[in-house]
């Protein structure tokens, strides 16, 4: 990036633009090292013991949707992220910028949901902070949530990865941008849209005992699993092939993404991770997921393969009419402001 360049809300969408923004100019000014893997979260040692730490910045619009609100979303990803990485949450922090005027009886439901969600999944809320701005200068309220956990499973990793291994998600795909974006658009259907919004930790843990040699797990969000697939193939240096008949589309998003022009790839998930599974312990981690209430709608939707000696690794999808077509990591943002 050039110094003459600006900041664009695509910046933040987890595509091409948001990985150029970090490696070209946060990472260099920041003291990261050089080639070390950009988690979700990073695993840090504490005297004896592992820990996952993980923070996030929650700017959704609008606050407030079919299946949660910023407050639930603040902590479900938090916890995901944690989860993810092998770890069982601990604690988190809660740190809300509030603008003048916001009305507190719509704060008051943000905390509850809050601490409802953060109750469920076994963490504590431990510290935080509170600020207030100028009226219009925070579309209500913003929040952001630091984590930390033990590591439970440090075994996880792209360079775990293996051809032949299988890719799982663990439910329907694009539930939460697109239930965002029906509500900016004011679209209705006959079928309601719901955010898959949920944390994910106690699924994961059943899920390390069924499939115990896992080799990664991340959570779909911003960019979808488009992103996610191809974080896979460019950390572990092999090629993906998934198949479109295979991929979990509840029929109103699938609608609602072809009406607005949007691939249900590249559409934020909030309850559902993509996996990467041994050959041999696939068929247990499937029915893991499904005898699971947030992983009902299973799939194992494609493999890892070997690249042709020279070659990127990319990441390919099988079409329902039985061609092929490349599955590019997004350019920016599709679908702004959804977490």
């Amino acid at each position: 990036m050039s110094k003459d360049d600006r900041i664009l809300l695509a910046h933040g969408g987890g595509g091409q633009l948001s990985d150029q923004l970090i490696r070209e100019v946060i990472l260099p000014r920041v003291g990261e090292q050089e080639g070390e893997a950009l988690g979700d979260s990073a695993c840090l040692t504490v005297g004896s013991e592992k820990v996952c730490m993980t923070t996030d910045s929650y700017v959704v619009k609008p606050l407030f949707f079919n299946g949660g609100n910023i407050g639930k979303l603040a902590v479900c990803g938090t916890v995901n992220d944690l989860a993810v990485a092998g770890a069982e949450p601990m604690a988190l922090s809660l740190g809300l910028i509030i603008e003048e005027g916001f009305a507190t009886s719509q704060l008051e439901t943000i905390l509850e949901s809050i601490g409802e969600t953060a109750r469920s999944c076994g963490v504590s809320i431990v510290t935080g902070d509170t600020k207030t701005v100028d009226a219009g200068a925070a579309d209500g309220i913003f929040i952001n949530t630091a984590g930390i956990g033990r590591l439970r499973y440090p075994n996880l990793g792209l360079d775990k990865v293996q051809v032949g291994d299988r890719i799982l998600v663990s439910g329907t795909l694009g539930d939460h941008g697109m239930t965002i974006m029906s509500l900016r658009k004011d679209i209705r259907f006959q079928s309601p849209l719901c955010s898959d919004c949920a944390p994910l930790n106690g699924l994961i843990a059943e899920l390390m005992e069924a499939a115990p040699n896992m080799r990664f797990m991340r959570d779909a969000t911003r960019g979808g699993v488009a992103v996610t697939l191809n974080e896979i193939a460019r950390g572990s240096g092999y090629g993906v092939i998934i198949r479109e008949t295979d991929l979990p589309v509840a029929p109103t998003v699938r609608a609602a993404a072809d009406m607005l022009g949007f691939d249900v790839l590249n559409i934020a998930n909030e309850g559902k991770i993509v996996c990467v599974v041994p050959a041999d312990q696939a068929e247990q981690a499937l029915a893991c997921c499904r005898s699971h209430d947030l992983g009902q709608q299973a799939r194992l939707i494609g493999e890892v393969v070997c690249m042709p000696e020279g070659e990127t690794p990319w990441v390919e999808m099988e079409t329902k009419i039985g061609g092929k077509r490349l599955v590019q990591m997004p350019y920016g943002r599709e679908l702004p402001r959804i977490c």
